[in-house]
């Protein structure tokens, strides 16, 4: 599994690229699990998962403020959660997930991408079954021995730890994902380069020449999308 490390690696390359519609993402993405409960992360599983990712991609403070203190006024945009899948090049596979207030907008955006970059859209269940559902923390300053100790100790099964990159990535259930953290403060360790709930292909493809870059179009086209909040795949992006 530990090579699924490269395709978060690169979303986040991607994503640290460009701030200012990531932040902009964020913004929506907390305002939309803070009004799924209570504006407080402590309550709010929902909230408390969103805000863990942001702190990863260093979404400013002011940001984050700003859509909390949305979120508690009176005002209410009504956001709807989507998931688009379809096929990209020589068949690969696309989960593409949008919140959005306009579903009559964001669905033709998305279908359009597809179709302009080599890919089609697919009906609801023709990729997804393809997927995981996984919680991704990266560490560094342990082991993996350490990490496994530390883990067994607090009675957190997970699916996988790697190491990568002088980084030690844990893989777990998507509902260990804040008991995980809690271990790693629990030892000491209170900053994550990456915390991620995220898709995981069962089996991964590689693509190359012009069908990687056409592939890397489709993403890029998608990931551009105010509405669209996180693009999935099975393409192996590492080198």
């Amino acid at each position: 599994m530990g090579r699924k490390w490269n395709n978060i690696k690169e979303k986040k390359a991607s994503k640290d690229a460009n701030t200012s519609r990531v932040y902009a993402k964020f913004g929506v993405e907390i305002y939309v699990a803070a009004k799924k409960g209570e504006p407080d992360p402590e309550s709010n599983r929902a909230l408390k998962v969103v805000l863990e990712r942001a702190k990863t991609y260093n979404v400013p403070k002011a940001i984050i403020d700003r859509a909390l203190d949305k979120a508690k006024g009176s005002v209410h945009e009504v956001y709807e959660e989507l998931r688009y899948e379809g096929f990209g090049p020589n068949g690969t596979m696309v989960i593409v997930d949008a919140l959005t207030n306009n579903v009559n907008r964001t669905a033709p955006e998305v279908r359009s991408a597809f179709n302009k970059n080599g890919g089609n859209m697919g009906v609801s269940g023709s990729v997804a079954y393809m997927f995981d559902t996984t919680a991704v923390i990266g560490i560094s300053g342990m082991t993996i021995d350490e990490t496994f100790e530390m883990l067994l100790e607090a009675d957190i099964e997970v699916r996988d730890i790697m190491e990568e990159e002088d980084q030690i990535i844990v893989y777990a259930e998507p509902e260990h994902f804040s008991d995980v953290q809690e271990a790693f403060r629990s030892a000491g360790i209170t900053e994550f380069s990456v915390a991620e709930l995220t898709m995981l292909p069962q089996t991964e493809v590689q693509l190359s020449g012009e069908t990687l870059v056409q592939f890397e179009k489709l993403i890029d086209a998608l990931e551009e999308l105010d509405d669209v909040q996180q693009v999935y795949h099975n393409v192996d992006l590492g080198e």
